[in-house]
């Protein structure tokens, strides 16, 4: 509509709707403020990335420069072609899938169980139960990290496998198992007793109703909980370390791309021990080439929300919560 064909009395509510907005449409005003925010908020969480994958494509002059600080003036490959040698990044990814996949499934399942079982029995002492989660979810991992590695420990777990990791995945102490618990807890309750009730009418067992009814309802939390718990277990470092033992080297055993960036600049020194010495050597450890193992180690994470952002979301909204 052209304004010069508005009544002349009639402009200024025609304004008022175009700046302000209406019951069916926002104004430009607010979508302005909207758009302002969202791309702040963007730029705070991908600053950082973009850095670190701008100074991973520098070489040694571009570093040295000062005017170079965003764009370089040549990219090179050589920096993460050595971190990935630092890092026996490959090996290292496999290992590091291992331990997440094994530790996140059987979390997920216990969790799950366990949460139906709040959610849909009424047993003696279950306020006791609920009280003793949600205090334990309260404690720091680190708190019962001694006593699982003297456990574990006593019972030889401490070799450099999985053991550590499905043992307390199963027995429901995994990284933060109370929080997955305390979402399928709430997530449960919201199933409608009658289909469950229907189903064991018709000759459906618990085992059979839950895996037919109550787990096909839960989509949404079985997808938040495995997400959740595969960064968590993904992006751990401590306990981890912890659960593996002192002695665990890439090569005996178990490790995570994590590990191996926390003990980049000694990795580096050994693989590249000829030039290491040399101040003056190309292949000499510098900015450029931590970032580029930096970004090797958050690259899987990255896809993985690239493909899965959708369902994601989706089972964040569905769930109702937001997030750790």
């Amino acid at each position: 509509m052209k304004i010069r064909n508005i009544p002349k009395d009639a402009r200024k509510d025609y304004y008022k709707k175009v700046f302000l907005g209406s019951n069916d449409r926002r104004g430009l005003i607010m979508t302005f403020v909207v758009y302002l925010l969202l791309i702040t908020i963007a730029f705070i969480y991908l600053y950082p990335v973009l850095y670190m994958l701008s100074r991973s494509l520098m070489d040694k002059n571009d570093l040295l420069d000062a005017s170079a600080k965003w764009i370089p003036s040549s990219i090179t490959s050589s920096n993460y072609a050595q971190a990935i040698a630092t890092m026996d990044y490959w090996n290292s990814l496999w290992k590091n899938l291992v331990i997440a996949l094994s530790a996140t499934l059987c979390q997920v399942f216990i969790t799950s169980w366990v949460g139906y079982g709040f959610a849909r029995y009424n047993f003696p002492g279950k306020m006791i139960w609920m009280v003793i989660l949600i205090l334990s979810f309260l404690l720091p991992a680190q708190t019962i990290a001694v006593p699982n590695f003297l456990r574990f420990t006593q019972w030889h777990m401490i070799d450099g496998t999985i053991k550590p990791f499905v043992v307390t995945a199963v027995l429901g102490q995994g990284f933060k198992s109370c929080l997955c618990i305390l979402i399928f807890y709430n997530f449960h309750r919201q199933t409608p007793q009658s289909l469950i009730e229907a189903a064991e009418i018709d000759g459906a067992g618990h085992i059979k109703a839950y895996f037919r009814i109550a787990v096909p309802l839960c989509s949404a939390a079985i997808v938040v909980v495995t997400l959740f718990s595969f960064v968590w277990y993904w992006n751990e470092v401590d306990l981890i370390r912890t659960y593996l033992g002192s002695s665990n080297t890439r090569d005996t055993g178990l490790t995570t791309l994590m590990l191996e960036l926390n003990k980049f600049e000694d990795s580096y020194n050994a693989v590249y021990a000829t030039h290491a010495q040399s101040t003056t050597s190309t292949n000499r450890l510098n900015d450029a080439i931590k970032m580029a193992g930096t970004m090797l180690s958050i690259l899987p994470m990255l896809i993985l929300y690239f493909f899965l952002q959708k369902q994601f979301v989706e089972s964040v909204d569905k769930a109702g919560i937001t997030g750790e």
